[in-house]
Formats: structure tokens, sequence, C-alpha cells
């Protein structure tokens, strides 16, 4: 008897010697991507703009179509042009049609409108919130002879709250390209 009460009390003494527990602290996620240094697009097509050397530009299906990566991301920017052959009106609402189709998803849709007349660039930029599969996307035209579109993915289900800080990084990165976006001669 003598003994179960010895080794019980050792037995308590021994696992009473941990250090006293500590909640773990609540922490937030902190991602940090590189301040972009933006370059030149120069292809044979009809515009030209700036991008982020953050992202990789390749060739996409048809001439004068690309995707924008950002590997680090897993996002694409996929870009379309399409000239204007008396079917302006199509293109505009095929590119709204693109928006639109996620309303299923997304909670709300931002629309801005934009336009350099010195530069003949006018077009709508839209940002999807909510579940959208697409949370970026825009269109460009000079309304007479060209029409460029472009819609961000990401490769992964969407997640509005973890995808935030990757589609504002790339948000800016859109923008800038709206802002340099020119129609070559």
């Amino acid at each position: 008897m003598i003994k179960n009460v010895i080794f019980i009390f050792v037995s308590l003494l021994l696992l009473s010697c941990g250090k006293d527990p500590v909640p773990k602290p609540s922490g937030e996620l902190r991602l940090e991507y590189p301040t972009p240094k933006y370059q030149k697009f120069e292809n044979n097509c009809a515009y030209s703009f700036e991008y982020s050397d953050f992202s990789k530009i390749t060739d996409a299906k048809r001439p004068c179509w690309y995707y924008m990566s950002y590997p680090k991301m897993k996002a694409k920017i996929f870009i379309t042009y399409y000239p204007i052959q008396n079917d302006f009106a199509d293109h505009i609402k095929e590119a709204e049609r693109m928006v639109y189709d996620h309303t299923k998803r997304a909670s709300a849709i931002d629309t801005k409108s934009f336009e350099y007349p010195e530069k003949k660039v006018y077009g709508n930029f839209y940002e999807l919130k909510g579940q959208s599969a697409s949370n970026l996307q825009f269109y460009v035209t000079d309304s007479t002879r060209h029409f460029v579109t472009a819609y961000l993915y990401f490769n992964t289900r969407p997640k509005p709250d973890s995808l935030a800080p990757a589609v504002n990084y790339i948000k800016k990165d859109m923008m800038h390209l709206l802002d340099t976006f020119e129609w070559k001669k």
C-alpha cells in the first residue's frame, strides 16, 4: 500500500513539473510583394503598355493575345485583342457579358470608366467582390479600330479573404498598365 502511495506521489510530482501553459498569441498572415519596376511591353500588335517585372508575358492562342503570369501568386491575366470591323457594339456586349456572368458568385461589381482622349484610350475597369472566379477585368478601345480585354484568374478556388493581398497588388499593376496603355500608329 505504501508503495502505491509513493508511486502515485512521485508520478504526480513528475507530471506537475512542466511549464505553465501559455495561450498561442493570435497572428495575422503577412504577405509582402516586391515593389514593382515597370518595363515597356513591345510587340508586333497595335498596342503597347508597361508591366511589372514581377510578372512574365507569354503568347496565348492567337496573334496579339497574351498571358501575363504572376507565378508566385498562381495568377494570370488573360489579354485578348480584336480588330474592330463594324462590330464595336458586339465587342462591348461580350466584354460586359464576361463581367456580368460572374454575378452568380460576386457580391458586388465596381465599375470605373476611364478615358485618355490625347491617346484615344477609352474603356471600363471592373472589380468583382466576393467569390468570383475573375476578380479584375477591363476593356480598352479607341472606339474605331481596336479592342483589348483583360481578365485576372487565379489557379485556386476563389477565397476573397486569402486572395485579397494578391488581388490588391495585381490591381495596382493593372491600373498602371491602363495608365501607360497606348495605340501604335
